[in-house]
């Protein structure tokens, strides 16, 4: 990655593109290891992360990281994710984050040097050409090692540079939980959990 220890940077997550990147590539992120590193990387000064919460619901599995998050030195954008029934009759949630990841991209190009777009999201190909033409620098951050890739080939075309992050995993990822209890992984038995002399 090509960062000037001066630039001001902002960055901007697509929180469901950006997870299912991640998942896809097998590791969950650490935001707090992700904001460390691009903290690291210029004068960072916004990170934004981007997400719908379906409403109605009195227990959201995304509402710890959403509060998490929100203290922890991230600019949270939300909305209500509308429910819908599909051609089959599942229920399905909707809740599109593009316009207002746009609006927020385009009102810091005025204040930043650098922006880093965490999404493979091909709409956002005229969205970073836009941030470009007012003499910022745009990277994007996804996968293409993933089956089917997550990055769109416009977007790649059009950033000033691409991260893939399967390349970020050591610097920003924690390993996918295991869905086994951890005496299970670690090869111990639940009444030897304490005993410590095999």
């Amino acid at each position: 990655m090509t960062f000037y220890p001066t630039d001001r940077l902002a960055l901007f997550i697509d929180g469901a593109n950006f997870y299912s990147a991640s998942k896809a590539l097998g590791f969950d992120i650490d935001y707090k290891k992700l904001l460390t590193e691009f903290s690291r990387r210029g004068v960072l000064i916004r990170a934004y992360y981007y997400t719908a919460i379906a409403e109605n619901d009195d227990y959201s599995p995304i509402r710890p990281l959403v509060d998490w998050l929100d203290y922890n030195g991230f600019t949270m954008v939300t909305k209500p994710a509308r429910e819908f029934t599909d051609s089959q009759g599942r229920k399905r949630w909707r809740g599109s984050m593009d316009v207002e990841l746009t609006v927020d991209m385009m009102q810091m190009a005025e204040h930043a040097d650098h922006l880093v777009l965490f999404s493979g999201n091909g709409d956002f190909r005229a969205l970073i050409e836009a941030v470009q033409r007012k003499g910022v620098r745009v990277t994007v951050v996804s996968t293409m090692k993933s089956q089917p890739p997550m990055a769109s080939d416009d977007l790649r075309r059009q950033a000033d540079a691409f991260v893939e992050l399967a390349d970020l995993s050591d610097l920003v990822g924690r390993p996918a939980r295991s869905p086994l209890p951890r005496f299970v992984t670690e090869g111990r038995s639940p009444e030897r959990e304490g005993d410590d002399d095999y």
